[in-house]
């Protein structure tokens, strides 16, 4: 039996989409246990692209799947989410998709509150997705949020909403100088919608504990990256949730012992979403090259994507702070037809090699990377199904990060589509 967890090792938009999906098919369970619909998971099936921001991937192999306490959840989102996936011919009804009574739900204010925040910081603001997730994690670490078990029972719902909603409106129309919410509107609206979503409602710890019990496979699938982690990223420009390893079994609610193996989802080279410093960012041709034929576009933004090559600065700290039992790498062919390739090793701060990710921003965009350089390859890639058919300088680059980063390559992706992949171990078959 083997519970694997999917993480992302750099600042997110890794491909983890795809991966979560081709190996779906060989679990039972998969379980999404952090973030909201700032999250964006990109698959293509047979040609057609479907993008998910709270339904976890495996639905598209239709397996059981479970929204974890961890999440923050708009119910509106949601219900757009399951329709779409419903009109799809897939199966997102109760018995196939399992939303946790502990996950906490995002409310107009939560929304308004973000984009007001961001428009008023001007040319110093975060750059989040404006989707209310930061201000729903904020009232539930003050203890003040909401939750499914209270969306479902509209007695509680009216008496959490009514015990903050003076305030929030206050700050919306004093500090924020916004519109106030109508709050009968708003309640009204969310009870439509709870009588919509009571079905789906349940204890997802339980579930997942009494499958594993019984011998299930649970894949758990992760959030945005390592490197945006609200404690271990690049603070303050982070997500506002714990997008490591170890949150695995906070978010969804199992024992650390479950949790079989770990495993990084890695993009051949480095891209960034929004604010923050990037030390391998290229502005150059390569780097307009690797976006247009990477399609680095957000998924849930739709936002460019900054590109630059590949930082095992980064990927040893995702190593270490995950407990990486192996690698996936994405986009591979995207390289296909460099001369050279770069590699950033470490980096120099005045005159001074590090190793290690620093905390402070102000040193990080002060570094300097140190790069090593590799022969590229001119072919193309995206037909290769065995690994053993890759270029010799491909094969050179893939060995290279396993030297680095002192782990495996599991996975090598050389296309979006399920057959674009070389799997080279596969935990749930060969537990």
């Amino acid at each position: 039996m083997a519970n694997i967890v999917i993480i992302g090792t750099q600042w997110g938009d890794e491909g983890k989409g795809k991966i979560v999906d081709l190996l779906s098919e060989h679990a039972d369970y998969v379980v999404r246990f952090q973030g909201g619909n700032n999250a964006g998971h990109t698959m293509v099936v047979e040609g057609e692209q479907i993008i998910s921001h709270l339904v976890p991937s495996g639905i598209l192999q239709g397996k059981t799947c479970f929204i974890g306490n961890g999440l923050v959840v708009d119910p509106e989102v949601l219900l757009k989410e399951i329709d779409y996936l419903t009109g799809k011919g897939i199966d997102v009804g109760p018995e196939k998709l399992k939303i946790c009574e502990k996950a906490h739900v995002i409310m107009p204010y939560h929304k308004a509150i973000d984009h007001g925040r961001e428009k008023l910081k001007g040319d110093k603001k975060i750059g989040t997705t404006g989707r209310g997730i930061g201000p729903c994690y904020e009232d539930k670490a003050t203890r003040r949020g909401v939750r499914f078990v209270d969306l479902i029972a509209e007695e509680d719902f009216r008496e959490r909403v009514g015990a903050v909603f003076a305030e929030k409106n206050f700050y919306l129309k004093e500090f924020l100088a916004l519109d106030e919410i109508d709050a009968e509107e708003m309640m009204d609206q969310y009870q439509e919608m709870a009588a919509r979503l009571a079905p789906y409602v349940t204890n997802v710890s339980v579930l997942i504990y009494e499958g594993i019990l019984e011998g299930r496979q649970v894949l758990f699938e992760g959030a945005q990256g390592t490197h945006l982690d609200i404690d271990h990223g690049t603070y303050p420009y982070v997500t506002s949730s714990s997008t490591v390893s170890g949150n695995a079994c906070c978010g969804a609610g199992v024992g650390p012992m479950e949790i079989t193996g770990v495993l990084g989802i890695v993009k051949a080279y480095t891209t960034r979403v929004g604010a923050g410093p990037f030390p391998t960012e290229l502005f150059d041709d390569i780097g307009d090259r690797i976006q247009k034929k990477g399609s680095e576009f957000g998924a849930t933004t739709g936002r460019k994507r900054r590109c630059g090559w590949l930082d095992m600065v980064i990927l040893r700290n995702s190593v270490r702070l995950n407990s990486l039992t192996g690698l996936a790498i994405t986009k591979l062919d995207v390289l296909g037809g460099l001369e050279w390739l770069n590699i950033c090793t470490g980096y120099e701060y005045q005159g001074k090699a590090l190793n290690n990710f620093p905390a402070s921003l102000k040193v990080l965009a002060a570094c300097n990377p140190i790069y090593e350089t590799l022969p590229g390859w001119s072919e193309d890639i995206s037909g290769i199904r065995d690994f053993n058919d890759l270029p010799q300088h491909t094969r050179n680059y893939l060995k290279r990060i396993e030297e680095l980063a002192g782990t495996t390559i599991e996975i090598v992706s050389v296309g979006p589509g399920r057959h674009e992949t070389m799997i080279l171990k596969n935990h749930f078959v060969e537990a």
